[in-house]
């Protein structure tokens, strides 16, 4: 009985993703001495914000760990994540969470719609008047944020304002930092008024790179204006608005001067970052407000991720998936 010849056996084929994946060229010394260069240039600046941002926040987690009170300094005890613990059952901090949503939800709304229609407005100004327009339109931005949160309180306190006898449906003795919601609407007026200037010329960015023979064709096969809005303008525009809000909601979700200045957190008024202000400076507890800056880290770590999970952007290439 003759013995069959055994086939051959074929190398295993690679993975598809190694069969599809282009093999790197070496690089030149050029490109080598070239990538050493930038890695020279580019690292005392990363070493300088790991100092300013990493060692911060590493130093807060630490001493977020202990039971510490600057007056009795003998007294600091590892606690673990007791202080965290206590945080969340604490209804204060929930309220003041709460609070600070809210402001960052409706701040950055009311914004997005102004500063798109601002946006609007400076692209098809005739090109005359579009300096003066983006210089009248950046004068709230300009100002600090300090003076602009006194001149609101000025404006509507009930001894030195002036609004309560410009508003036909509100008594001249109305106080409006005399209870939660009027307290709220001034402060998220001085924030929607002072910021979406910066929202404005974001979006208008994004308006600039709009290719304009989408639109010309868009218009020649009969669209409408919202039309064309709703499947041009903003599909292209999808980086710039999600930068816009990405920055606007990290920003007004850390809000403090306002609050501060305006209401100090009375009448319900009082933000996260104010929480962790009048723990660590006020009642010297820096374990527990180390804690809460931790937590409010956490939160605009979240508020970024969301953003940039939710828009689905590339930033790298600027293009939307």
């Amino acid at each position: 009985m003759s013995e069959t010849a055994a086939a051959p056996t074929r190398a295993a084929d690679p993975p598809v993703e190694e069969r599809r994946k282009p093999k790197k060229a070496p690089l030149s010394d050029r490109a080598r001495a070239e990538r050493r260069l930038g890695i020279m240039l580019a690292a005392p600046a990363f070493v300088v914000m790991v100092a300013v941002t990493v060692y911060p926040i590493v130093q807060a987690f630490f001493d977020s760990l202990f039971s510490y009170r600057l007056t009795a300094p003998d007294e600091r005890e590892f606690v673990g994540l007791a202080n965290y613990g206590v945080l969340f059952t604490d209804p204060v901090f929930w309220k003041d969470l709460g609070v600070t949503v809210l402001i960052t939800l409706v701040t950055v709304a009311v914004e997005l719609v102004l500063g798109f229609v601002l946006a609007l407005v400076m692209h098809n100004a005739i090109t005359k008047l579009r300096g003066l327009l983006r210089t009248a339109i950046l004068v709230p931005y300009g100002t600090i944020t300090v003076v602009s949160a006194f001149a609101w309180f000025f404006a509507f306190d009930i001894n030195t304002g002036f609004v309560n006898s410009w508003l036909p449906f509100v008594e001249d003795s109305f106080n409006w930092f005399g209870s939660a919601a009027p307290a709220l609407t001034v402060i998220m007026l001085s924030e929607i008024w002072k910021t979406t200037p910066f929202i404005s010329l974001l979006l208008l960015s994004g308006l600039a790179q709009v290719p304009g023979e989408l639109t010309e064709a868009a218009r020649v096969d009969g669209g409408t204006r919202w039309e064309i809005m709703r499947r041009v303008v903003l599909p292209n525009m999808k980086a710039a608005i999600m930068v816009a809000v990405l920055f606007r909601a990290l920003d007004a979700f850390r809000i403090f001067d306002n609050v501060f200045i305006m209401t100090n957190g009375a009448y319900g008024t009082e933000v996260l970052s104010l929480l962790a202000y009048r723990t660590s400076i006020g009642r010297l507890e820096i374990g527990m407000g180390s804690a809460i800056s931790v937590v409010l880290f956490l939160c605009v770590i979240g508020i970024a991720i969301v953003a940039i999970k939710g828009f689905k952007v590339d930033l790298t290439s600027g293009e939307g998936r």
